[in-house]
């Protein structure tokens, strides 16, 4: 049997979630508040999940402790990608919508207490580059391109292949694939074309 510990600010809302586990018996409510705090998280016989809801406009970071301690489960709207990375990093297992169905909050528990990581599609629309094989402009890595690399770069923008680049360059052609991945992935791109696209965009190459 699963001990869920349920968070919820409002009182409406702890009730609701309380009667998702009445009957079932996979579940038992271990105990129910408006925050959680740590002498909750350890007590003698901690719960299994932790189901928390998180209103709106509520700081993410603030309602987390410590990183050890049970799976947990948010329900949460509106998620940046930086709130998504604390909520991971802090130990959240799962990440859905608040108006998820019970059916959906239950399946999303019961995959956390064997750790597996529950995204709602809206959570998934919200993580994926908004163009298959790109990553958005704010979500680029930050890590500037070597002077290799804009040279192997500059050549890509004169349509070079990786063997005239390896001898322009004196090179191996396997150095020189290892250059030309890591700087589709700096620029977060999916093709030489679209890494030299990007790079003059960005100024990096002179046309």
């Amino acid at each position: 049997m699963i001990r869920v510990f349920i968070v919820a600010g409002s009182a409406v809302v702890r009730s609701g979630l309380e009667a998702l586990f009445r009957g079932d018996s996979r579940f038992s409510v271990a105990g129910a508040g408006q925050t959680l705090s740590a002498t909750e998280i350890l007590r003698e016989h901690p719960p299994d999940v932790v189901l928390m809801d998180v209103p709106e406009n509520t700081e993410l970071s603030a309602q987390f402790r410590f990183r050890e301690g049970p799976a947990v489960v948010l329900l949460a709207d509106d998620l940046s990608r930086r709130e998504f990375r604390t909520a991971l990093h802090y130990g959240a297992k799962a990440i859905l919508a608040r108006s998820s169905s019970g059916q959906e909050i239950t399946a999303a528990i019961e995959a956390a207490t064997v750790g597996l990581i529950v995204l709602g599609s809206d959570q998934i629309d919200t993580l994926l580059p908004s163009t298959p094989g790109r990553f958005d402009i704010d979500e680029i890595p930050a890590e500037p391109l070597t002077p290799r690399e804009i040279e192997v770069l500059e050549l890509l923008a004169e349509g070079a292949g990786n063997k005239q680049i390896a001898d322009r360059l004196k090179l191996s052609e396997h150095t020189v694939k290892f250059h030309v991945s890591s700087i589709l992935g700096k620029l977060g791109a999916a093709s030489r074309t679209e890494a030299v696209t990007e790079a003059i965009r960005r100024g990096l190459v002179l046309v």
